[in-house]
């Protein structure tokens, strides 16, 4: 009862993350927010969760129209959805994918960033915060199933995960395009794309704010796997199954070994990294891009409803 009334009082969203923050990352927090319990599924304003149990492996459906932009409502679900699979230790894997069409997540929501009082700008950033540390850490098998396009920090979710399997549509793309905005990624997004595809590729994508086809963003490495759609999620968990053939001792320790330094930076740098965007964010200039950025859309919106 209490996490849902939290769902639905805004005023509590920052306090909820807070308990969520002060848990170690990638271990079991024991804080009586979250209660453990025997389910096969959960449901919602943002997200429906299903977990087989005779598989130990959740499907999380991301369901925020029009985008699944990352809201501040929409990180603290989130955060709560994977902080419960991770309770629940009969639960080795997740597979993370969208209802809604054409589009896995549209990273950021602009609308929450633009006229904002700087508390808010630093509330949704500690929550895109928590979102990579809890996901980039998590003990499960994570595995990104891209249905649609992911720029932004849509990207940075699926780069968050072990795997990547995006649908094979040439209108879809995926990247860091946070440069054609006038924002600067982070330097943990910058790092956790350098860790998949190399520096260089990393830093001409970041440098010109590209997006990726299907096809580019395999060639590249920024997926692992593109098959037709119809046949995503039938892919996603047979990779899955060859991901938990491995003991979980011993790929929970590889992974760890190979992102815990650049989690640890971050956890050493959270204020400071909050306090860094809020003012960059806060900016005349930048507030006045995405201004422009948000009148396009509206503009290219309105374009397609009078389309014949």
């Amino acid at each position: 009862m209490a996490l849902r009334v939290a769902l639905r009082n805004k005023s509590a969203l920052p306090g909820l993350l807070s308990q969520l923050s002060s848990c170690s990352h990638g271990r079991v927090c024991a804080s009586s927010v979250f209660v453990a319990q025997q389910r096969s599924n959960s449901t919602s304003p943002k997200m429906t969760v299903d977990f087989d149990q005779s598989t130990g492996v959740a499907v999380m459906r991301m369901k925020s129209p029009p985008v699944n932009s990352l809201s501040l409502d929409f990180l603290t679900e989130f955060c709560i959805s994977l902080e419960k699979l991770e309770m629940d230790k009969s639960c080795r894997g997740l597979i993370i994918t969208s209802t809604l069409p054409k589009v896995f997540s549209a990273g950021l929501d602009i609308m929450e960033l633009c006229g904002t009082s700087p508390e808010r700008c630093g509330e949704l950033w500690k929550a895109v915060q928590e979102m990579w540390l809890k996901l980039y850490s998590s003990n499960m098998v994570t595995i990104a199933a891209v249905n649609g396009s992911s720029p932004g920090g849509g990207c940075l979710m699926a780069l968050s995960c072990d795997y990547r399997i995006m649908a094979d549509n040439p209108r879809y793309t995926i990247g860091l395009n946070e440069t054609s905005l006038g924002i600067v990624a982070a330097f943990w997004f910058k790092e956790t794309m350098s860790n998949t595809v190399g520096h260089r590729t990393t830093e001409m994508a970041l440098a010109l704010g590209l997006l990726y086809n299907p096809n580019e963003a395999l060639k590249t490495g920024l997926v692992d796997q593109i098959v037709p759609e119809d046949k995503l999620m039938t892919t996603a968990e047979q990779a899955m199954a060859k991901w938990l053939a491995i003991p979980d001792h011993a790929r929970q320790i590889t992974k760890s070994m190979m992102r815990k330094q650049i989690i640890d930076k971050l956890t050493a740098k959270r204020e400071a990294d909050i306090q860094n965007f809020v003012g960059f964010i806060t900016k005349d200039s930048i507030q006045k891009s995405l201004r422009v950025y948000l009148e396009m859309l509206k503009k290219r919106k309105a374009s397609k409803k009078t389309a014949p």
